[in-house]
């Protein structure tokens, strides 16, 4: 088939059918907004992702063609995920209630590429990624028509808000491009900049991720700073406070078709992070297993319960905190000495008395567990 609108119609109409309700085509030219991620990586706003401003990841984000020479067209779709709730109290954001969506798409996107290629005869050269490749998605989304950059950084379609993931495929054949979204729908609302509890958007469209609570959260692996560990809350993996105040997530149809696997599993609804305090390494690398938790790795999921567990002062999670000061996580052992000197009282108190006189060998989780001591000795 060389009829390239009846060829575009067609990938289009497959995209849809795999799970992709958002579908656009765009061209392979140097993204609008390179000028805007060089000066942002320049800035240090992308905290300690360091590949983020490589040289290479620089270059291949300038040009399409860097990635994929043969590239003539650029296919990108959008697969939504349940909105969060616009109530208190979650723990993990709404499109990690499940499995991996790295995996599910992935396999959809291989899907595609094989049907495009039966449906030509022949083998097309291609790359495809979901949130994982040296390309500006939401920069090449909004040229391809799928929507807004929003105040909040994110991707905004008027029908499906913001709660969807994006992928594209780099295709080596030439596609009939849609024109681009290039008209702005956050108007005068500043919501998604006022309810960002750690002020990490500094400025419409502008995030600083190193204090970002889903950048904390997942991709940051040390202590988390002091003056940020209130502002928390109970998140334990990623965070949804700029998409649950936003107006385009409030309403949204409720006929979205979604795809099974991102539909939250009911024991990630309801956390007792007490328990979850508990997890061995055999028993969260099984829980996780095909879950996009696991990124935070076991050190650094327990890590952020421990916070919660602070910042909720549960005396219920004493006994636990004190028993993992035993970890053999420095990260987990400091910040549980952090969390009893918030939750406070006699037993915790006693935890960390002993635990200042055990052989404590980590300079910082020393240093956690005497300032948690003077704390509540003061």
């Amino acid at each position: 088939m060389r009829d390239k609108k009846e060829l575009t119609r067609k990938v289009k109409q497959e995209a849809n059918r795999l799970g992709f309700p958002l579908v656009g085509i765009t061209t392979p030219e140097s993204p609008e907004h390179f000028d805007f991620y060089q000066e942002w990586c320049a800035a240090g706003f992308h905290g300690t992702m360091g590949w983020m401003a490589s040289k290479r990841a620089s270059e291949r984000r300038s040009d399409p063609k860097n990635i994929l020479p043969e590239c003539e067209s650029i296919l990108m779709l959008g697969s939504p995920y349940p909105s969060p709730s616009p109530t208190a109290g979650e723990k993990i954001a709404a499109y990690a209630g499940n499995q991996d969506y790295h995996e599910i798409l992935g396999e959809r996107l291989q899907r595609l590429v094989h049907f495009l290629e039966e449906t030509l005869g022949e083998a097309v050269p291609n790359r495809w990624y979901t949130d994982t490749g040296p390309v500006l998605e939401r920069d090449l989304a909004q040229r391809a028509g799928l929507g807004w950059i929003g105040k909040n950084t994110t991707l905004i379609n008027k029908e499906f808000g913001s709660t969807f993931f994006l992928a594209e495929i780099l295709l080596g054949i030439k596609l009939d491009p849609d024109p681009p979204f290039l008209s702005q729908h956050c108007g005068t609302c500043t919501r998604c900049l006022d309810a960002c509890p750690t002020g990490s958007l500094i400025a419409p469209y502008t995030l600083d991720a190193s204090r970002c609570i889903s950048y904390l959260t997942i991709e940051y692996r040390e202590m988390i700073p002091l003056e940020l560990r209130h502002l928390l809350g109970d998140w334990i993996f990623g965070c949804d406070i700029c998409q649950q105040v936003c107006p385009w997530n409030q309403q949204k149809p409720e006929d979205i078709e979604i795809l099974d696997g991102f539909f939250p599993r009911e024991e990630l609804s309801n956390i007792d992070l007490v328990e979850e305090m508990k997890l061995s390494q055999d028993a969260f690398s099984a829980k996780f297993k095909n879950s996009p938790i696991k990124r935070a790795k076991r050190k650094g999921y327990l890590r952020n319960i421990a916070i919660a567990l602070g910042n909720q002062k549960s005396k219920a999670a004493v006994s636990v905190l004190a028993a993992v000061l035993q970890d053999q996580e420095p990260l987990i052992r400091g910040h549980a000495a952090w969390a009893l000197g918030e939750i406070g009282g006699e037993k915790a108190q006693k935890s960390l008395a002993d635990a200042a006189f055990q052989d404590e060998k980590n300079p910082q989780v020393k240093e956690e567990i005497l300032r948690a001591l003077n704390n509540l000795t003061k």
